[in-house]
C-alpha cells in the first residue's frame, strides 16, 4: 500500500472541521426570551411608584442637614462630627494609635479654645504630643469648607464630648481667629507652631 493511499485511509478516519452553520434559534427559545421581556415590561409599568427619600435606608435629607430641628434650630455639632470627623478620630473620640490622635481628655481640646478653633480652621501636619504620645498624621484644613456657625459647633461638640468638659464656642469667637489668621495657607506644623497658641 502506497503513502497516498495510507494517508487517504487516515483522513476518511478523522472527523470532519467543525463549522458554523445556518443553524435557527429554536423556536421554543425565542418564545421564553420574549415572553420574559413582555413580563418585564409590564412588572414594571404596573408596580413603578414615586419612591419616597426614606425608603432606602428611612433616611431623608434632613437627617444630613447640619441644622437641626432637635436642637432648637442651631448647627448640629455631632452632625458635623459624624461626616466630618468621625473616619479619623473615630465614633468614640480615641483616633488612630500613631496617626490620628484622641480628642477625649486631650489638651489640644480642652485647653484655650483658640486651639481647636485653629486646628480645625487649617489642619495639622507633622508631629503632634497628645497626652504624652506623638502623633504624625495630617489633618485637612476646613476653614474653606465650614461657616463659622459650623466650625464652632463641632469645637463645641468635641469639646463636651469624649470626657471632656470645656466651655463650648460661639461663631463670633470662631470669626475672631479666622480674621487673625486670614493669610496663612498651609496648616499648622504640629508642635512646633500650636504651642504657641497654648
Amino acid at each position: 500500500m502506497s503513502d497516498s493511499s495510507k494517508r487517504t485511509e487516515a483522513q476518511q478516519r478523522e472527523m470532519p472541521e467543525p463549522y458554523e452553520g445556518n443553524r435557527p434559534v429554536p423556536w421554543l427559545v425565542l418564545i421564553l426570551v420574549g415572553a420574559a421581556f413582555v413580563w418585564s415590561l409590564a412588572y414594571i409599568g404596573i408596580t413603578h411608584q414615586a419612591v419616597p427619600a426614606s425608603y432606602g435606608d428611612r433616611r431623608g435629607a434632613a437627617d444630613f442637614a447640619v441644622i437641626s430641628a432637635s436642637t432648637g434650630g442651631v448647627v448640629d455639632g455631632a452632625q458635623i462630627y459624624a461626616t466630618q470627623c468621625l473616619a479619623c478620630h473615630q465614633a468614640s473620640g480615641a483616633g488612630l494609635p500613631g496617626v490620628f490622635p484622641p480628642l477625649g481628655e486631650s489638651e489640644w481640646v480642652t485647653g484655650n479654645a483658640a486651639l481647636p478653633i485653629q486646628i480645625v480652621l487649617h489642619g495639622v501636619t507633622g508631629d503632634l504630643v497628645v497626652n504624652g504620645t506623638t502623633y504624625n498624621g495630617l489633618m485637612p484644613t476646613f476653614k474653606d469648607k465650614l461657616d463659622d456657625a459650623e466650625v464652632a459647633a463641632v469645637v463645641t461638640y468635641i469639646r463636651h464630648s469624649f470626657g471632656n468638659d470645656a466651655d463650648g464656642v460661639d461663631a463670633a469667637a470662631v470669626a475672631a481667629q479666622r480674621e487673625a489668621t486670614v493669610a496663612r495657607t498651609s496648616p499648622w506644623n504640629g508642635d512646633a507652631e500650636l504651642q504657641t497658641l497654648k
